[in-house]
């Protein structure tokens, strides 16, 4: 439509004034460690701490059989905490030691008869004759496909092959276990017989293809049709195959619930900390399947509903294909490009599992009319039955040293270099954000290379503060201040001493780095205050969940200590243990060595490059800077009825936005800030006069 009238006429036109703009997203905490169970190096924000709890679990066992002990992770107890206190959003990033893998489901089953597979675990006796240059043998025929278990006796034809099982498709003997005999391959240990009327054990095993249920023969020479000895496994080809397989999202063996149900559906092996899957009202004549994930530790009698998936179906054009609802993808850590890659097509919408692989699809189940478009789809859809997760690996590290037994050597069970994944993959501000960084178990003065990473990590990106602990349990005080005077930032803030608590989920006391417990401090802060409140003090620095700290800080220590950029945590009678010093590590007075500005400019810094981010391939006009500075005056304003600035000023104009500026394709705005300071030597004079005299005015 023309934009203009020529002739005479009326030209209605639209401007659309209604455009929403973005508001700046705000982010939590983050912390790196150890946890029971979930997934590993690969983040996960969570929000509350049930939420946790479910995801990343509590307490554990560990020890000898005779000795085992409940523990529970620093970072568990800092999530707890945290979220305890007002926090809102929390990313774990979960670090082990060694190979995790994930728990697959047991056979989810359909009515699809089964010709393929390994060969069922049975032993059958042959009464094996040795005349002459005859020697028995025994074998299976299905089709071309033949196995052969033959050398009972010495046969120089056969190279004195004893005890050897042969594959044979067609004209071609293959195998992947062994060497060439001939034109044989042997297969060990599928076969155990060496000599007349001994048992001959057949066993599955990888790689062996031959077929459930077929028959058992023996034969005078290798592969002559001989009388019926046995069928293998006693029964018929299984009238069933597996479906789709399930698999969890979490890793490691704390996960696994394969065990075989007792009364009332208890699984042996079930846990709260892991899963079991249900199929229920399976419908043939839709096609249609509702899927139950259930707690480890749940019965019949009182089931533990987590999820419940229904109407699930097995055709890829439906929105209700089981892939496209619970979601396939595969999230896992690329040491190489330092990011998460994905493997799958749909996004996980489960807490606690994904599908791992579908092995029957059921496209276009029903026909335009209503009616089944295929006949074999119908055995595709899976029976109605339950069932567990297992074959996942990797434990919990034995021998860990935990709460103040962490050392130089062992942290929980781990090393300093196994939090090196996580320490770099955080540095990517792009795809995480959050504005405070805890790592509770590495502390500096034994772990000071991934210390100093997660500094230089933190001042690139400029937009969190890195709360670390600087010494381990039972130091000097001398020896905490001698550490913290090797480091130099405001990014980051120490303090000390530890604190023994009462562990929320065992109920135990035990003695955790002071950075487990500074989480919930700066959360309870900008619950009740802003950002750019000092995080310390009765008001804003109790911490009512500690017992009593390592040690108890008279005014000397806490001196000497604030003098070295520890901030105490401190013990006043009647007012219980509080955080009485908020400093950052930097050495240089200035409004930065304060932890409550530098948190001011991080919360600044943020929520308005988040702002400019809206402006990138704008037009570098008038119009682009009114848009800034509509949305960052109005926000800095607010921020100074808030405390958090006596003045400020934005300029982002022509002054300095010039031709030649704006011929380089720049926009410049300049930020001017007077941050409000924060009351920490109170001197109060108390003058006593004469009777009569005039008090000042």
């Amino acid at each position: 439509m023309a934009e203009t009238l020529i002739s005479p006429g009326v030209l209605p036109r639209e401007n659309d004034s209604s455009f929403v703009s973005s508001r700046p997203v705000t982010v939590g905490a983050a912390i790196i460690g150890p946890t029971v169970k979930g997934p590993v190096e690969v983040p996960t924000v969570v929000t509350t701490y049930s939420e946790y709890v479910n995801k990343f679990g509590t307490t554990f066992t560990s020890g000898s059989a005779t000795n085992l002990k409940t523990y529970t992770y620093f970072t568990s107890i800092a999530a707890y905490n945290y979220f305890t206190n007002g926090g809102q959003s929390l990313l774990v990033a979960r670090t082990v030691s060694g190979s995790y893998t994930a728990a697959s489901s047991s056979a989810i089953t359909n009515n699809i008869v089964n010709t393929s597979g390994a060969p069922a675990t049975g032993s059958y006796t042959f009464t094996a004759a040795n005349t002459g240059s005859i020697y028995q043998g025994a074998y299976i025929s299905v089709g071309s496909n033949t196995w052969y278990f033959s050398g009972w006796g010495n046969s120089t034809s056969y190279n004195n092959a004893l005890d050897y099982a042969y594959f044979s498709t067609g004209s071609n003997w293959v195998g992947g276990l062994a060497t060439a005999i001939n034109n044989w391959t042997e297969l060990q240990p599928y076969v155990s017989a060496s000599t007349a009327g001994s048992t001959l054990i057949l066993s599955g095993s990888a790689g062996n293809t031959a077929i459930n249920g077929v028959t058992l023969y023996t034969s005078s020479y290798i592969g002559d049709a001989g009388g019926l000895a046995a069928t293998l496994g006693g029964a018929t080809p299984s009238t069933t195959s597996t479906a789709f397989v399930l698999e969890t999202l979490s890793k490691g063996i704390i996960v696994n619930s394969t065990s075989t149900e007792i009364s009332n559906n208890i699984l042996p092996s079930g846990s709260k900390d892991n899963v079991r899957w249900q199929i229920v009202n399976a419908n043939t004549s839709s096609g249609t399947f509702d899927l139950l994930i259930r707690r480890g530790d749940d019965n019949i009698l009182q089931p533990v509903i987590l999820e419940t998936w229904t109407n699930l179906n097995l055709d890829p054009n439906s929105n209700n294909y089981i892939s496209r609802v619970i979601g396939d993808m595969r999230e896992a850590y690329d040491s190489v490009n330092n990011q998460i890659i994905y493997d799958g097509t749909f996004s996980n919408k489960s807490k606690y599992v994904r599908v791992k692989q579908i092995n029957y699809t059921t496209p276009n189940y029903l026909n335009s009319v209503g009616n089944l478009s295929v006949a074999a789809y119908s055995a595709s859809i899976p029976v109605n039955a339950s069932g567990t997760f297992g074959s996942a690996v990797g434990n919990i590290k034995g021998g860990a040293n935990f709460y103040h037994n962490i050392n130089s050597s062992n942290t929980q069970g781990l090393v300093g270099a196994n939090y090196d994944n996580m320490i770099n993959l955080l540095s990517n501000k792009d795809d995480y954000r959050f504005n405070i960084l805890l790592t509770p178990g590495l502390y500096d003065a034994d772990y000071a290379q991934q210390v100093s990473t997660i500094i230089n990590n933190t001042q690139d990106r400029g937009d969190n503060i890195y709360v670390l602990d600087p010494v381990g349990y039972g130091e000097q005080i001398s020896t905490v201040v001698s550490q913290a005077s090797t480091r130099n930032t405001s990014y980051a803030t120490e303090y000390w001493p530890w604190c023994q608590v009462v562990d929320p989920a065992s109920g135990e006391l035990v003695w955790v780095p002071a950075s487990t417990m500074i989480g919930g401090v700066y959360a309870y802060n900008d619950s009740v205050s802003e950002p750019w409140f000092a995080p310390a003090g009765i008001n804003r620095g109790g911490l009512s969940t500690v017992v009593r700290a390592e040690q108890k800080l008279a005014q000397t220590n806490r001196d000497t200590l604030y003098n070295g950029k520890i901030n105490p945590i401190a013990t006043f009678p009647g007012q219980g243990i509080v955080v009485y010093g908020q400093k950052t590590l930097q050495t240089q007075a200035s409004a930065l060595d304060r932890v409550n500005v530098r948190r001011l400019l991080i919360a600044l810094k943020s929520y308005i490059s988040q702002i400019a981010n809206n402006l990138v391939f704008e037009q570098n006009t008038i119009a682009t800077r009114n848009q800034f500075l509509s949305q960052v005056n109005p926000y800095l304003t607010s921020v100074q009825q808030r405390q958090g600035l006596y003045a400020f000023r934005v300029i982002m104009d022509d002054t300095n936005n010039t031709p030649d500026v704006i011929d380089r394709n720049e926009l410049i705005g300049q930020i001017y800030l007077q941050p409000t300071k924060t009351a920490e030597f109170i001197y109060l004079d108390f003058n006593v006069t004469a009777t009569g005299a005039t008090f000042p005015g």
